[in-house]
């Protein structure tokens, strides 16, 4: 059996020096971390997750019943296909490039893939009972959409009964500008939530879903194929104090502070002639001014390993995706692709 293919795959001992992880590397609050390691592990969680539920649906302004808690964003991602097709929907849209899940999900279920590039390509190809996914800041270039993005797909989505998914993982680590989504059609969009990266918690896995008013019968597919206690006591703990005032300060601190690494790291990268893209979050894509040997970097015993995310599996060969890291790291990761350029 093939497993789906995952360019950066967490195999094998760690590195000292990860930019391939878009996870924060600034750690979790102390409350929500004491939170998750204090989680209540003899017994089962309530089954239906009624104060999770509600805890927070009264944060997101979302009813109790229209919040389903997951297992991370893959399973929901999966869980929202299944729910789909059982609602009708034959052909799912993905950005491309985005994350491979999206996908993954759509053909293991018959469905058709339908990949865009652009917002004005996906208008143009949309079509009744489709599901669409947005990611928000985008995975893996770290885009985000314009004000007059989300206006034209809002039009196309009156127009066609398709039903509009953004993934909004990225986003409580987006270091510049605010996101355009307008707040009418937030209402009407199933939104997932997967806070364990801005945390740098990626081992706890919990995510959830918002359901939008209009969704009732999407919405009870997505019950209905719930795995039973989805979502572990750790998981439940983290997402209980996600919306805390603790965990915001947190995040606002770690915003602050790798915004301040960013420009450093990108400033390096510039002296070394790397070719970068925008961005607006913790991540982006750069290619190398020549080819590197990624394995070899990670291989590199004199530093700990270093390790960049391969964007190959996202159809861009030659280039990585790489996250905002700390001084240390970035100091580490010169020295080796000085010492792999001498190697050339």
């Amino acid at each position: 059996m093939r497993l789906n293919e995952h360019g950066g795959s967490d195999a094998g001992p760690a590195v000292a020096h990860d930019f391939s992880s878009n996870a924060s590397p600034l750690g979790p609050p102390p409350q929500l971390l004491a939170a998750v390691l204090g989680a209540e592990r003899e017994r089962y969680p309530d089954p239906a997750y009624t104060a999770l539920r509600a805890q927070l649906g009264a944060a997101t302004g979302v009813g109790p019943a229209r919040v389903l808690p997951c297992s991370g964003g893959a399973e929901a991602i999966r869980r929202l296909s299944l729910a789909a097709l059982l609602a009708g929907s034959r052909c799912v849209w993905v950005p491309q490039p985005g994350f491979g899940d999206y996908a993954a999900a759509t053909l293991a279920l018959n469905m058709n893939v339908r990949s865009y590039r652009s917002i004005t390509e996906l208008c143009q190809g949309l079509s009744d009972a489709d599901l669409v996914w947005v990611c928000e800041p985008c995975n893996p270039s770290g885009s985000t959409l314009s004000n007059e993005d989300w206006q034209a797909l809002s039009l196309a989505l009156q127009a066609t009964k398709a039903s509009l998914a953004i993934d909004q993982a990225y986003e409580p680590l987006r270091l510049h500008g605010h996101s355009q989504l307008p707040a009418d059609l937030a209402a009407q969009a199933w939104r997932l939530h997967c806070p364990n990266k801005a945390l740098g918690l990626t081992g706890v896995r919990a995510a959830y879903l918002l359901a939008p008013a209009q969704a009732d019968r999407l919405l009870a597919h997505a019950q209905a194929v719930a795995p039973s206690w989805v979502l572990s006591s750790e998981g439940c703990a983290l997402l209980m104090h996600w919306h805390s005032e603790d965990t915001r300060r947190h995040l606002s601190e770690v915003r602050g502070v790798l915004r301040g690494w960013q420009a450093a790291q990108q400033q390096m990268l510039a002296e070394l002639d790397w070719q970068q893209t925008p961005s607006c979050s913790n991540f982006w894509l750069a290619r190398p001014s020549q080819a590197l040997c990624l394995q070899r970097l990670r291989n590199n015993h004199n530093n700990g390993g270093i390790k960049l995310r391969d964007a190959q599996s996202f159809g861009l060969p030659d280039w990585v995706r790489l996250s905002v890291q700390p001084p240390e790291s970035q100091a580490a990761l010169r020295a080796a692709l000085q010492e792999e350029l001498k190697t050339q």
